[in-house]
């Protein structure tokens, strides 16, 4: 092809611009209630405590509604809208994030969840050491014509001791490690909605179990984790109990849900408890 072929088809791509399919009509009628994207690996950053960066790798879907006119969405959008929004993805970040892809795909319903693991520094009972213990954590937005709704989940190891055990052996009782996972729907404030940290799930996660659990723990650590447990034994069903106790008095908390789940030591299978609730006003 000479150089005047390639000057034509050029200037014929630049005169007619590529199709899109995508906002071409749909015959069916038929309205999708979310399409988007999910599984995405990308970095974020969160913030500690302190209100410090904390960099950690996240889990991303992200969706809208697509009404039933149109044959699809584009999918390029999503990530264009994540590009925007590189940095800092909390609670406070999100409802840009969620008017952002509205706007941008001309969607009225869009959706968010964000999963990553959170790391803590615990130091031991005893000894002091430190050393860190992951907790998966998800922070879920939705924003439609209701308004934007958050959430944040929370799943937290803990130690777990069986009463019925402890009451019917002569010396010892049977404990496992559980998994607690707190999700609750922070009470609106203003234009934005109360903060709660990760750390606070946490300690609600902790004070329900008959432990912590420590990632690091020296012989006397360990002396006095096992005691600390034997002294304070829970079924699953209290821990769920404790957990929705502590957050039912949490003046920041609307709805919250509490799923405990407890890898059984002697027993081939878990036992598990959920409570789900609305915190008054």
């Amino acid at each position: 092809m000479g150089l005047g072929g390639a000057r034509f088809y050029k200037m014929s791509a630049e005169r007619s611009p590529l199709p899109d399919i995508q906002a071409t009509p749909d015959e069916r009628g038929i309205a999708i209630d979310q399409v988007g994207v999910s599984d995405l690996r990308y970095p974020i950053q969160v913030t500690d405590a302190d209100g410090n960066p904390f960099p950690t790798v996240a889990t991303i879907s992200m969706s809208v509604h697509l009404p039933h006119q149109f044959k699809g969405t584009h999918m390029s959008r999503f990530l264009e809208v994540l590009a925007l929004h590189e940095g800092e993805v909390t609670s406070r970040t999100l409802p840009n994030i969620l008017h952002d892809l509205k706007e941008r795909l001309d969607a009225v319903e869009a959706h968010i969840e964000v999963a990553f693991t959170y790391f803590v520094t615990k130091q031991a009972p005893v000894s002091g050491a430190p050393a860190k213990v992951g907790c998966e954590c998800v922070f879920t937005g939705i924003s439609n014509g209701k308004g934007d709704e958050l959430l944040l989940s929370v799943t937290v190891p803990v130690t777990t001791l069986c009463p019925c055990s402890k009451e019917i052996s002569e010396y010892g009782a049977h404990n496992q490690r559980g998994m607690v996972t707190l999700e609750v729907k922070p009470r609106k404030k203003g234009d934005g909605c109360e903060l709660i940290l990760i750390e606070e799930l946490i300690e609600v996660a902790e004070k329900s179990g008959s432990a912590p659990v420590y990632a690091l723990l020296k012989r006397p650590d360990e002396r006095h984790v096992t005691m600390q447990a034997f002294d304070n034994p829970v079924f699953v069903e209290d821990v769920v109990r404790n957990a929705a106790a502590l957050l039912r008095a949490d003046a920041r908390v609307a709805e919250f849900k509490v799923k405990a789940v407890n890898h059984e030591s002697i027993h081939d299978h878990n036992a598990f408890a959920v409570i789900s609730g609305k915190c008054v006003e």
